[in-house]
């Protein structure tokens, strides 16, 4: 096994939204050494503006790079949408670069051809149209419906306590007439797995059968090929270390990252800008 197969996996997100794509990694890549990066201070970016998203990961990569990662996911969908092409621009052939639309499409050009799907995420993701347009591009037809969410990744962040408050609001959004009669949903925000099971509470009570779609199991099974592809899996026998950067602490990502690493995360505390 050469030395490139024992670099880490750089994966980043604003927050704790990215850790549901981290924790999927994990599982079909056990193996493999993880660097996360939750952008907490600036949490959420769903609501900044493509410059400013654009600025954070772009500092981020260069922090990952630091860190000689063999590829580096943009696990949010915002950041995927505004500054993906970007982020492969400056990471070059320095390190293999994914995000989590791109993955999506691919699954819905498969499976959902001809059908009416609904999507919620951000106002960022859902403002930059990227889904449609990649569907367009693709040639794939596929009824859109979309509609953005932002109080939802704010409520996830504060964490759990806001159970209550988090249910009100998926009724509230998913009551809309765009979001009614849907063969699927796609979750388009990495956050959003973290309250499926609300989501998919909400459509059991109507008797409703629409499917949930998140792109975290999607997203891993490609970063899984690709890396198998390209020769560069590792293989090592002890436990792979898990460490992950915040850039301000919060209790809501410290107690999830080691819920879903079982403990053996190191978290550390970064400063994007000194």
């Amino acid at each position: 096994m050469s030395k490139y197969s024992l670099r880490p996996i750089g994966i980043f997100d604003s927050g704790i939204g990215g850790l549901t794509v981290a924790k999927a990694i994990t599982q079909y890549l056990p193996k493999e050494a993880i660097v996360y990066f939750g952008d907490t201070a600036h949490a959420p970016w769903g609501d900044k503006s493509a410059a400013a998203i654009q600025a954070y990961s772009i500092k981020i990569c260069h922090m990952l790079l630091q860190q000689d990662c063999k590829l580096i996911l943009i696990a949010c969908n915002s950041a995927s949408a505004v500054a993906h092409e970007l982020v492969k621009e400056y990471v070059g052939g320095q390190a293999i670069v994914v995000d989590v639309v791109d993955p999506m499409i691919d699954y819905l050009g498969k499976t959902y051809v001809d059908k009416t799907i609904g999507l919620i995420g951000t106002k960022q993701t859902i403002q930059s149209n990227v889904y449609s347009k990649k569907l367009d591009q693709r040639g794939i037809n596929i009824q859109l419906n979309t509609l953005a969410t932002p109080l939802l990744v704010p409520l996830i962040e504060e964490g759990s306590s806001n159970q209550g408050i988090i249910r009100d609001a998926i009724k509230s959004y998913l009551s809309e007439p765009v979001l009614c009669g849907l063969d699927a949903l796609v979750l388009g925000c990495t956050h959003y797995p973290l309250i499926k099971e609300f989501i998919q509470q909400f459509y059991r009570e109507k008797g409703d059968k629409t499917v949930i779609i998140d792109s975290t199991d999607i997203v891993a099974k490609l970063v899984k090929e690709m890396l198998e592809n390209k020769g560069i899996l590792s293989n090592r026998q002890l436990i792979s270390q898990k460490k992950c950067y915040i850039s301000d602490y919060t209790v809501a990502f410290s107690d999830l990252a080691r819920l879903f690493f079982k403990g053996a995360v190191t978290l550390e505390k970064y400063r994007l800008w000194e």
